[in-house]
């Protein structure tokens, strides 16, 4: 069994664990008894702005039907047009099934690191600004703590810029 087939393996939690370790990234991850699926909930949870949630937001490429996961800033929304421009096509919202099947993390679980499939993975330029940041850990009610920096040792990672204009 491959690396890659060993840790799609693992259970949602253990495969972020097992990248962060993989990518030399050690953060302790948190658990909550209450959901922190969306950006407001996390940052209620730790006790930190909402701009310090590292949000993994999956798109659906139309033509190529890729899986592209973009970290943001959970105080920013993120520009559709400038997305596909960056990717060279329309690209949509990715409904739960979607999420599930490619990443191997349910909706508010989305980890930057230890997905399932093959992703395209970009984090927009804005996330750099905030430290330190907190991304979700493979369950809807569990973290880790990062700084924006460590997201560079992540293989293949881009950096856009696909904020929304405010």
């Amino acid at each position: 069994m491959s690396t890659d087939t060993a840790v799609a393996a693992l259970g949602s939690r253990a495969r972020v664990e097992a990248a962060l370790r993989a990518l030399d990234m050690p953060s302790e991850i948190v658990e909550f008894a209450t959901p922190t699926r969306s950006s407001a909930e996390a940052a209620a949870a730790i006790g930190c702005e909402v701009a310090q949630i590292a949000k993994s937001v999956v798109f659906r490429g139309r033509e190529s039907d890729a899986c592209i996961v973009v970290i943001a800033s959970g105080a920013d929304r993120i520009d559709e047009k400038k997305l596909a421009a960056e990717l060279g096509e329309k690209v949509g919202r990715a409904d739960a099934d979607f999420v599930r099947q490619r990443t191997g993390f349910a909706i508010g679980g989305v980890s930057p690191v230890g997905h399932a499939g093959e992703v395209i993975l970009l984090v927009d330029r804005a996330l750099w600004a905030l430290d330190p940041i907190w991304a979700a850990a493979g369950t809807p009610n569990a973290v880790f703590r990062l700084a924006a920096d460590d997201l560079h040792r992540i293989p293949g990672i881009r950096v856009v810029d696909v904020r929304q204009a405010d």
